[in-house]
């Protein structure tokens, strides 16, 4: 209603050729501790898209002849100016998604300066290859070139954190780029585009187009001047984006969603196992894609584990997400907690005990925060392997605890889903955590530890969990052209 949308809402814009541009029509954006309207994002479709790429082409010949090092100092600077304003970026990142204001102050934000650096400095450092054949009197190099314009449509768990891991290697290789963050997670993408100006940015090197993945990210990905797609989001939406750009032969890095499983050997040091994976499994309301949703307990410990466990998820505070001394906030939406919550119905319809959390036990909220999405950390047991609570990702604050036997049956069974992003091995045993390692379908396996990311390396996931990967070299890789030229002396 006319009267809900009083002057204190804040209106966004896209950002398109250095200038904010306003739309012709908005979609309400919610704010999920509340359960109130509190932003308007533009409805963008294909005109708003056709301007931001025309922006990127023209900005393309200049931005992609400067040097590495005169884009790695503008990406410097930008990086310097968001961590100047982390505690804004960290509260409005807070207040859009519903995660933690902990969380937001500690991870995302410094994540997100954290790309700008990464890819600063890693642009410098990639070499080309140069081979010879002194029978034939040839030498062989290859060389390195950007694409052009780049499609980045990013999610709304971790915006800003997933939005410059996609922009950072974009803009550090040369490339300029049209990109679409979650129109339910917009407003810290909005303040990035503040400060692409004082750092130095080119205007139309970043274009940001806000709207729906239907309208506004269906026209990126169909539009013929936008070669290459980097897309996180769900396996459903990356088979649309596969068949719409598929006539185009554009290049494309997916990362998709996970189930990934934690398995806990009887060797493992619980003391270090049992927190870790509580912080797995709930972190970011459990809304992040590595997070731990299988965890498979060897049958000597389980009984102990679990208890452990679950003593130690009910230390979780849930509630008022920019209260620091809460773990777990909203989820995104009132569509995503019904679905969340449906999953448990369905795993105690099986049969399974849920044994903390959504339905058990009281959820006490503040009294701004009653019509707000909140749920407990769910703890579930006794679920079968076929459930759809074990193979489907749940995306929220569940975790399934499940006994095994041998190590050739729980590889088998970690094995047994459809996604292969993540995965946790804890066990004392050197040798079998090796072994367990090599064979478990995951693009990242963790053993004795959590989430813990090297941006050298390569990220990204088997089976349904996506196609290639990103990384230093990788996204040099995914971000350039590469041309081999062969000289005759």
């Amino acid at each position: 209603p006319a009267m809900a949308h009083s002057k204190a809402l804040l209106v966004l814009e896209n950002f398109i050729g250095g200038k904010f541009v306003p739309c012709s029509s908005y979609i309400d954006s919610y704010n999920p501790s509340t359960g109130d309207v509190y932003c308007r994002v533009p409805d963008s479709g294909k005109e708003e898209v056709e301007a931001a790429v025309k922006a990127a082409k023209e900005a393309f010949p200049i931005w992609s002849s400067k040097s590495p090092l005169e884009r790695s100092q503008i990406l410097n600077k930008l990086a310097d100016l968001i961590e100047h304003d982390l505690e804004a970026f960290a509260q409005a990142e807070s207040k859009d998604q519903g995660k933690t204001i902990t969380f937001a102050r500690t991870v995302d934000i410094p994540r997100a300066v954290h790309n700008f650096r990464f890819f600063a400095s890693s642009i410098l450092h990639h070499v080309t290859e140069c081979t010879e054949m002194p029978t034939m009197g040839c030498v062989h190099y290859t060389s390195r070139a950007p694409v052009g314009v780049a499609g980045l449509i990013s999610p709304w768990n971790l915006p800003l954190y997933l939005l410059t891991w996609k922009i950072a290697p974009a803009i550090a290789c040369g490339n300029t780029v049209v990109a679409k963050p979650s129109e339910m997670t917009s407003v810290t993408a909005w303040m990035m585009c503040k400060l692409l100006d004082k750092a130095g940015v080119p205007p139309g090197v970043v274009n940001v187009v806000f709207g729906t993945g239907a309208k506004a990210g269906e026209a990126l990905v169909c539009h013929p001047a936008v070669p290459l797609i980097s897309f996180t989001g769900s396996t459903l939406t990356a088979q649309r984006i596969t068949e719409k750009s598929a006539p185009h032969c554009k290049r494309l890095s997916l990362e998709l969603g996970g189930k990934n499983p934690a398995i806990v050997f009887d060797d493992a040091d619980l003391g270090h196992c049992i927190p870790t994976t509580v912080r797995s499994s709930f972190a970011n309301q459990g809304e992040i894609c590595l997070c731990t949703s299988r965890i498979f307990v060897q049958r000597g410990i389980y009984s102990e584990f679990l208890k452990r466990f679950v003593e130690e998820t009910k230390k979780w505070k849930t509630g008022n997400p920019s209260d620091p001394s809460i773990n777990v906030g909203a989820l995104i939406s009132k569509e995503h907690l019904e679905k969340v919550r449906n999953y448990v119905k369905k795993a105690q319809a099986e049969g399974a005990r849920v044994l903390c959390g959504e339905g058990v036990d009281p959820l006490a909220l503040p009294p701004g925060n009653q019509k707000g999405y909140f749920m407990l950390p769910t703890v579930i047991a006794e679920v079968k392997d076929e459930s759809c609570c074990m193979q489907e990702e749940i995306f929220g604050p569940v975790t399934c605890v499940v006994p095994f036997d041998t190590e050739e049956e729980v590889i088998r069974r970690a094995n047994s889903v459809k996604y292969g992003l993540a995965a946790t091995v804890w066990s004392s045993n050197v040798g079998r955590v090796h072994r367990v390692a090599h064979r478990l379908q995951s693009g990242l396996v963790w053993t004795n530890c959590w989430l813990v990311r090297d941006l050298n390396l390569p990220f990204g996931g088997m089976k349904a969990s996506g196609i290639g990967r990103e990384g230093a070299k990788d996204s040099y890789e995914f971000f350039t052209e590469v041309k081999t030229i062969t000289i005759k002396h």
